[in-house]
């Protein structure tokens, strides 16, 4: 495979390059259904002319309809994208990211998909679509599922009916509200899961950062200790990676703290703690959630996070992951990462 493509793209490297176009394109149409020509070409950063072109060849080869309401793909679409899938994947250079991720780091396995969520929703949808197959590949019967909140984490219930088989997955959340959002919150998407996944779904309805005072308190409580307990034998952790600084703002954090994590170097933060570049817990808040600890316990941990924005967070957090850890993320975030892994 690698001596063909190889060849290939010595000989016809123009090839190479419109194939990933006309890839991505069907992609879209696929992930958008009723999508038009003006919006399609916004998001795959084409010009109305390039995207009329290319939707045109796309339909008289049968692999789209163009309807009143917009472009659908067709079955015969759904079937060059299944089979073309490895091929991009490889041309693209997103396989050869994965496996020195994988070796660099010591992963479970790496998923990276096209684009970059930060300006491409596909790719959002993508990196939801992933996380969905793998928790249908590594979920057992009766499992219990931590979520925490987030919209890459939010992008991952609208595929669940359709990869996930009923397996009574109990879903539970993994931290206390954040933000205002609540649809982001891990609560709203531990309902969610259930939801779609035919489980059912354990809330924790209290703030994410607690005073020290009230956090003592908390913890007495027989709900808490009972959440407590589901974190001990939690099977599966599905978790974001978030900016520090971003973080810290969502959890209206005080200006000491802000100030402590801007001193500290801190990049990257996941359950409460903050990480430097070097992958080093630089500081912690005390939050009513599942612990780091808890977290290694686990057997299968999917760490979720895509854009160029958040290759930094996402790095710092690889270099102390647990070995049992699936990263999905997007290409946006793989290249930056790589780059900085080679500075």
């Amino acid at each position: 495979m690698d001596q063909l493509l190889g060849a290939q793209q010595k000989l016809l490297p123009e090839m190479t390059a419109l194939l990933q176009k006309r890839y991505r394109l069907l992609m879209t149409i696929q992930l958008s259904a009723g999508i038009g020509r003006r919006a399609l070409g916004q998001i795959v950063h084409a010009t109305e002319r390039e995207t009329r072109r290319e939707s045109d060849i796309l339909r008289a080869q049968g692999l789209i309809h163009v309807l009143a309401n917009g472009m659908e793909i067709t079955q015969e679409g759904n079937a060059v994208l299944h089979t073309l899938k490895v091929l991009v994947h490889e041309l693209s250079g997103l396989g050869e990211m994965e496996r020195q991720l994988e070796q660099t780091f010591k992963l479970a396995q790496v998923i990276i998909v096209p684009g970059d969520s930060e300006i491409e929703s596909y790719a959002k949808s993508l990196i939801g679509q992933e996380a969905a197959k793998q928790l249908e590949l590594l979920s057992q019967d009766q499992d219990t599922v931590a979520v925490t909140g987030g919209s890459t984490i939010a992008a991952i219930t609208d595929h669940l009916s359709v990869h996930i088989k009923p397996k009574n997955l109990v879903f539970v959340a993994a931290r206390g509200g954040i933000g205002e959002n609540v649809e982001l919150q891990a609560n709203h998407i531990a309902s969610a899961f259930a939801l779609q996944a035919s489980g059912t779904s354990r809330t924790l309805y209290l703030p994410d950062h607690l005073s020290e005072k009230a956090y003592k308190t908390m913890i007495k409580e027989p709900v808490i200790k009972e959440m407590m307990d589901l974190y001990d034998n939690t099977n599966i952790v599905i978790h974001g990676i978030g900016d520090a600084k971003e973080m810290a703002r969502r959890r209206n954090s005080s200006q000491q703290e802000l100030d402590t994590i801007s001193q500290m170097q801190a990049v990257g933060e996941a359950f409460g703690y903050y990480f430097n570049e070097q992958g080093k817990a630089v500081h912690r808040i005390r939050t009513v959630g599942i612990q780091l600890k808890q977290l290694k316990q686990a057997r299968h941990l999917l760490a979720v996070a895509g854009g160029a924005s958040k290759a930094s967070a996402i790095l710092s957090y690889l270099k102390h992951a647990p070995r049992q850890t699936v990263l999905i993320t997007d290409e946006g975030a793989a290249k930056n990462i790589t780059q900085l892994m080679s500075n």
